[in-house]
């Protein structure tokens, strides 16, 4: 099981406020996080070069920070049939499927099956990305991500930019752009849910349903497939920044319905790419509309929370 924390943390730089790293496996960690270790070319020669228009005829990377589900798929009939073979060499007895191929990928000798087969990222069941790791020791991300006993809830955040779309060889026909990442932790929603500090006026049976409505609703924005700024801070938000939660129960406290989440460029923004997240409380006895905001810097790879949440004005 892997540890979850989100505790946060202080920083000695004006404007931002540094919520720590949410999610760190046991088995790993200190994730490698390497910028600039090269991609092969031969893999993905432009990756991060899948870029949005500035406007004035340049480009800037596109990034990706994506909740889903990490899956291993076979590009080819013979890396099947290799993986097939390493699995009839290992001790796999009373296993199952899942901690079969766990074991087998776990085995440093079998390391190389790793580096051959495709790694695919599903959101809401649908294939959206292909992995590939900045650094070749970042597979050990990927194989953390192949759970010996699968949940449901088990989710998956990258971290990466977003390149072409991948060539049909690649995996086996699955044409979706590829991302090389620097960062994969994994956990599920329970876990998740029981490591957000729980607002000392709330109940344990009153938080919980409300944390677990905000972080559905959140995944089951239209199209998020992470890669758009207003996915992006919101997918941050979601496992980086346990106030939104606080401030949803304590809505709800109040009898207030959460009736509207809005992601708006920031007043703020200028050389930097900063959004305003938007929380819109309707009271279900007087109709009376509170909204409250928290404002995230998107500009790079790694997004970071810049405000506080606080009341929110209409202006």
């Amino acid at each position: 099981m892997e540890q979850v924390d989100l505790n946060e943390q202080s920083t000695n730089q004006p404007g931002v406020v540094n919520v720590g790293p949410v999610i760190s496996p046991v088995d790993n960690p200190n994730p490698r996080t390497s910028v600039h270790a090269a991609v092969s070319p031969a893999t993905c020669a432009s990756c991060g070069t899948e870029a949005n228009s500035n406007g004035n005829g340049t480009t800037s990377p596109s990034y990706v920070f994506a909740i889903g589900r990490i899956e291993m798929r076979f590009p080819t009939l013979a890396i099947e049939k290799e993986f097939a073979q390493a699995t009839g060499r290992a001790d796999t007895k009373g296993l199952t499927d899942r901690a079969a191929a766990h074991a087998v990928l776990a085995e440093r000798s079998n390391r190389y099956i790793a580096r051959q087969v495709c790694w695919v990222l599903t959101i809401e069941g649908l294939e959206t990305y292909i992995l590939v790791p900045r650094d070749p020791a970042d597979y050990d991300q990927l194989l953390e991500a192949v759970r010996p006993a699968p949940s449901p809830l088990d989710l998956d955040v990258v971290v990466g930019l977003r390149g072409p779309i991948a060539p049909p060889e690649m995996c086996n026909g699955l044409m979706v752009p590829i991302v090389v990442f620097d960062q994969i932790y994994s956990f599920d929603r329970d876990a998740l849910i029981k490591a957000i500090p729980r607002p000392a006026k709330t109940t344990a049976k009153e938080f919980a349903p409300a944390a677990e409505e905000l972080f559905d609703r959140i995944m089951l924005a239209a199209d998020n497939a992470g890669s758009a700024d207003e996915h992006r801070a919101l997918n941050y938000l979601a496992v980086r920044y346990p106030a939104v939660y606080a401030t949803v129960a304590d809505a709800f406290g109040r009898n207030a319905s959460l009736t509207g989440v809005e992601v708006q460029p920031s007043p703020l923004s200028s050389t930097r790419n900063v959004v305003d997240v938007i929380f819109s409380f309707t009271n279900r006895n007087t109709d009376v509309v509170e909204k409250f905001f928290t404002r995230v810097d998107v500009t790079e790879e790694f997004p970071f929370l810049v405000t506080k949440m606080s009341p929110y004005f209409d202006r």
